[in-house]
């Protein structure tokens, strides 16, 4: 019996480091994430329109990126851009719809569902992205991304494209009257159809993924938009002349269905909402250096001819375009209008 004891005992003190060893592997390899099922894991599938190589393509991956670290892969983003998985015009009833769960929409294309949010669209609105975002995060602008909630969409923050510039292949466009009789495509926004139909000039509302084409086929003769997209989709290899205007400002909103968000665990919403502000904050930076950048490329290349307005012409055309803020007024109200930056102290 002695004997009998003595083995137990000994085979006990063998066995001692093995089982230390194999608790010790088991603290110190974290969870292979990336093996678990479509059901374990959270998928986000964000699609937008524009090019990988834009401020919105290179945040969104960024931002994809990020999550990914930060959840050790537990939460995938996956990006579809150039709207290889919804076409412009699509993307927002795919996410209505739940078929994805995020979008980066221009906030004029979502004009048809909240009207008031068009006073983004005003011409001089803003005369920095600095009071874009002010406004965003005001009061009024809190207010305007609020209603969004009623059509089951939440707004996690704002990215910039930048200020808008005019393209044509018809003529100069030196002075507003330049403008007149010139086809313009425009995005899905009725105050930027009255902007145009002020200087008798002639909107048409197109798809972005079929400005290209819509330019080479003589349906438009001029666009605007800002110059990373103009460069994205080489449009300006279409267009003879280009105005330096800053007459628009371009930005994105990050919507996500809003009852995909809420059926989210605090945990992850809060993750999410960090990862998005941190990336934010990088994106307006980049777009700011990357839309100088391209109009250096365009400068440098001579391949069309540029106009830069001065600030006194951007003050004439300002006050060309003061209808346009009437007619908003008449539809939506004043409310939005006086909490623009530049009327803060005019109240």
């Amino acid at each position: 019996m002695r004997n009998l004891l003595k083995v137990f005992m000994y085979c006990i003190l063998l066995a001692i480091p093995f089982l230390t060893l194999a608790c010790t592997q088991y603290d110190d390899y974290p969870e292979d994430l990336e093996q678990l099922s479509e059901d374990e894991r959270l998928v986000i599938r964000f699609s937008h329109v524009v090019g990988e190589d834009t401020p919105k393509g290179m945040a969104a991956r960024k931002f994809a990126e990020l999550i990914k670290e930060r959840s050790n892969g537990r939460i995938e983003v996956q990006v579809f851009s150039n709207g290889t998985l919804y076409k412009d015009v699509e993307e927002l009833n795919a996410l209505l719809n739940g078929n994805i769960q995020m979008i980066a929409p221009a906030i004029s294309k979502l004009t048809d569902l909240v009207p008031e949010l068009s006073v983004y669209d005003l011409p001089y609105a803003f005369d920095s992205m600095e009071e874009v975002h002010e406004f965003t995060e005001s009061k009024a602008g809190n207010q305007l991304k609020n209603l969004l909630k009623q059509h089951n969409l939440i707004v996690l923050g704002l990215w910039d494209s930048g200020f808008k510039q005019i393209s044509n292949d018809t003529r100069p466009i030196e002075h507003y009257k330049d403008l007149k009789g010139i086809r313009m495509r425009i995005m899905q926004s009725d105050i930027l159809a009255e902007q145009y139909r002020t200087v008798d000039a002639l909107p048409r509302k197109i798809d972005f993924n079929t400005v290209f084409q819509s330019l080479q086929k003589g349906d438009v003769e001029g666009q605007e938009n800002t110059l990373t997209n103009i460069t994205s989709k080489n449009l300006y290899s279409l267009q003879k002349y280009l105005t330096i205007s800053d007459h628009g400002y371009l930005g994105y909103f990050l919507l996500f269905n809003y009852d995909f968000w809420k059926k989210l665990s605090t945990e992850d919403q809060e993750l999410i909402k960090e990862t998005l502000e941190e990336v934010q904050e990088w994106q307006w930076q980049i777009a700011k250096e990357l839309n100088d950048q391209k109009l250096q490329e365009i400068e440098d290349c001579r391949c069309i001819q540029i106009h830069y307005l001065s600030e006194e012409e951007k003050k004439d055309w300002e006050k060309r375009f003061s209808p346009v803020y009437d007619y908003y007024k008449q539809h939506f109200g004043n409310y939005y209008i006086q909490n623009l930056p530049k009327y803060k102290d005019v109240k």
